[in-house]
C-alpha cells in the first residue's frame, strides 16, 4: 500500500475544511490502495517563511530553523502520494499551505511522487483557481500534479445532515481522482526504487561550475 497524507491546507478558526475532511477521510480510507493519514497544519505551526541556507545547519543533516521544520520535511519525505485539501482566498491558496509547501525545499520531499487535490469555496468557483496555482508550484517541486481533482462549490451546503455529498459528482469525482493517483502512485514508486536523477539544479550547477 502507498503511504497518503491528506493535507489540511487552511487553518482558519471558522474554515469550511471541517464540512469536508470526515467525508474526505472517509472516502480515503476506504480505497484499498492507502495507508491514510491526515495532516493539520493547525498542528505544524512552521515558522512563516524562516528557512534559508543559513538555517539549515549541516546539508547533509539539516536542523533547520526549529524541530519542527525537520520533522516536518521528514513527515513529507515518508509519505508517498498526497491530496491537499484547499481553501481559495483571493482565487489562490491559503499562505499557511503555501509555506508549509515552500519549508520542505531541501530534502526535496514531494519530490517524485504524486499529489491530487480537493478545492473548496463558499461560491461557484469551488477552489478551481487555488487548484490551479497548487498545480504550478508543486511542479516548482518536481512531483506530479494529477490532473483530475474534486471541485466542491457552495461547501456549506454541499453535504447532507449525514455528511455526503448532495451532488452525485462529488463522489464520482473523488473516485476517479483516487484510482489515477493510485496508479500514479504506483508507478512512481516503482520508478523511484529504480533509480532516481539528481535534482536538475544540482546537475545544471555542476555543469557549469569550473573544471579544474
Amino acid at each position: 500500500m502507498s503511504k497518503l497524507l491528506v493535507i489540511v491546507g487552511s487553518t482558519r478558526p471558522t474554515r469550511a475544511a471541517d464540512v469536508v475532511l470526515p467525508w474526505l477521510t472517509e472516502k480515503t480510507a476506504a480505497h484499498e490502495a492507502f495507508e491514510t493519514e491526515i495532516v493539520d497544519l493547525r498542528d505544524w505551526p512552521l515558522p512563516f517563511f524562516g528557512e534559508h541556507f543559513g538555517t539549515i545547519g549541516d546539508i547533509n543533516d539539516p536542523t533547520y530553523s526549529d524541530p519542527l521544520v525537520k520533522a516536518w520535511n521528514q513527515k513529507i519525505k515518508s509519505a508517498d502520494a498526497f491530496i491537499i485539501l484547499t481553501a481559495e482566498y483571493n482565487h489562490s491558496i491559503p499562505g499557511r499551505l503555501k509555506n508549509a509547501i515552500d519549508t520542505v525545499w531541501l530534502s526535496f520531499g514531494f519530490r517524485n511522487k504524486p499529489v491530487a487535490f480537493v478545492g473548496y469555496s463558499g461560491g461557484i468557483a469551488g477552489g478551481t483557481r487555488a487548484i490551479e496555482h497548487l498545480a504550478h508550484v508543486f511542479v516548482e517541486t518536481e512531483s506530479v500534479p494529477v490532473r483530475n481533482s474534486v471541485i466542491i462549490p457552495e461547501v456549506q451546503a454541499a453535504f447532507d445532515e449525514h455528511g455526503q455529498p448532495v451532488n452525485p459528482i462529488t463522489n464520482a469525482a473523488a473516485d476517479v481522482m483516487l484510482d489515477d493517483l493510485a496508479w500514479w502512485s504506483a508507478a512512481l514508486e516503482k520508478a523511484r526504487a529504480e533509480g532516481e536523477l539528481v535534482p536538475g539544479s544540482f546537475r545544471l550547477r555542476a555543469a557549469l561550475a569550473p573544471q579544474s
